[in-house]
């Protein structure tokens, strides 16, 4: 683990609500020089601390109203690789994130599509032909509220 002091996670606090902010207006928000806080992200970046930079997009805005999210178990654990299942998810555009998780189902993917008939098109053509699915469910979700994280 890293050591960070109350001014990395300044710096962090400031970058998490906006990933283009500029290194002079983080030393700005954080009380330090353009250089300092320049380096400071350098070395966050060189240690792993800071991963990348996104951009939010509004997929509403985008014309993708709605987002599901897919529990999928394999049907057969020992015939396919996951390595295989995960390869032939991650090509499918729609697919937002493909989770490895532990408990009912074997994968939690978050799917954007136009609207429903849309996202029913994207999960018979696409998620159910996928090698080795079996037992899938979706939740559709209705609201999202985000949260700031762990740093607050």
């Amino acid at each position: 683990m890293t050591d960070l002091d109350a001014t990395d996670l300044a710096i962090l606090r400031v970058l998490a609500r906006d990933a283009t902010t500029s290194a002079a207006d983080v030393g700005r928000a954080v009380g330090i020089g353009q250089p300092a806080a320049w380096r400071r992200i350098r070395r966050l970046t060189d240690q792993g601390v800071l991963a990348g930079r996104r951009v939010a997009l509004d997929h509403a805005a985008l014309g993708f109203g709605v987002t599901v999210f897919l529990g999928i178990r394999l049907a057969a654990k020992g015939r396919i690789s996951l390595e295989d299942f995960e390869r032939a998810v991650t090509a499918i555009p729609e697919v937002q994130l493909v989770q490895h998780v532990l408990g009912q189902f074997d994968y939690r993917l978050r799917i954007t599509a136009r609207d429903i008939s849309d996202f029913e098109r994207i999960l018979r053509r696409r998620i159910m032909t996928l090698p080795g699915v079996g037992q899938v469910e979706a939740n559709v979700m209705l609201s999202e509220e985000r949260r700031p994280g762990p740093l607050g």
